[in-house]
């Protein structure tokens, strides 16, 4: 039997807690990973315990930590270029990353999945659907045949994708906004939770309603490393 491998998670918050449940939902499977803990860079979390699982200190630990792999869990709404500023500060391999799917996800054999990303329960990706790396798929998004998000773009709860649509490197999906087929939601742009999306949504903007239309700009569109 192989040895679980550790696994440290960047971040104590939601998103991060929701991915350490999913850890241990993979183990119960079959012991996969090691959870260290996670690791966060507010010093009033560090020593402390979350949902059974300790802060062991910031995010600059992992370095240290050349056996382990790591995912990235952060981000919001209000800062969604986190994860990326994170994976840029840390300056770590692709291999130091890994990828999470939860065991109640369904994701097809012909669809692939970059590192750092992570697919929480009751996701479907039913066709040669592309995830880029440090993505966050969260609970009941569908993906639908030959879409593409790229890399740390948040998909949030309820997502839905008709076919071919792309979403470029860190735009952030709402919860329950639905994307007509064949559209393209722009790099760093933000799309309202609720919102029907049925026109391409540009790079950097803020779109919500529905239909969806366009807001403001987008608070740091420029937050992905090129």
């Amino acid at each position: 039997m192989t040895a679980p491998i550790p696994l440290l998670i960047v971040g104590a918050g939601g998103f991060a807690r929701e991915t350490a449940q999913a850890v241990h939902a993979v183990n119960d499977a079959g012991p996969a990973w090691e959870l260290l803990g996670h690791l966060d860079d507010d010093p009033a979390r560090h020593g402390t315990v979350v949902d059974g699982v300790p802060v062991l200190g910031p995010a600059a630990l992992a370095a240290a930590r050349t056996d382990a792999r790591l995912v990235v869990c952060t981000g919001s709404p209000r800062d969604y270029a986190s994860r990326a500023r994170i994976v840029a500060r840390l300056g770590l391999p692709p291999e130091r990353y890994a990828t999470v799917v939860h065991p109640g996800a369904s994701v097809a054999r012909s669809c692939s999945l970059g590192p750092g990303t992570v697919v929480l329960a009751q996701a479907v990706l039913t066709a040669a659907v592309t995830v880029g790396a440090h993505v966050a798929v969260m609970p009941h998004v569908t993906l639908t045949h030959d879409d593409v998000v790229g890399d740390f773009a948040t998909l949030a709860a309820g997502v839905r994708l008709a076919g071919g649509v792309h979403v470029e490197p860190g735009a952030y999906l709402g919860a329950g906004a639905l994307v007509r087929e064949s559209r393209t939601i722009g790099a760093g742009a933000l799309v309202g939770m609720g919102s029907v999306v049925t026109r391409d949504v540009p790079a950097g903007q803020v779109w919500a309603g529905v239909p969806a239309r366009f807001l403001r700009p987008a608070p740091d569109p420029t937050g992905v490393p090129q």
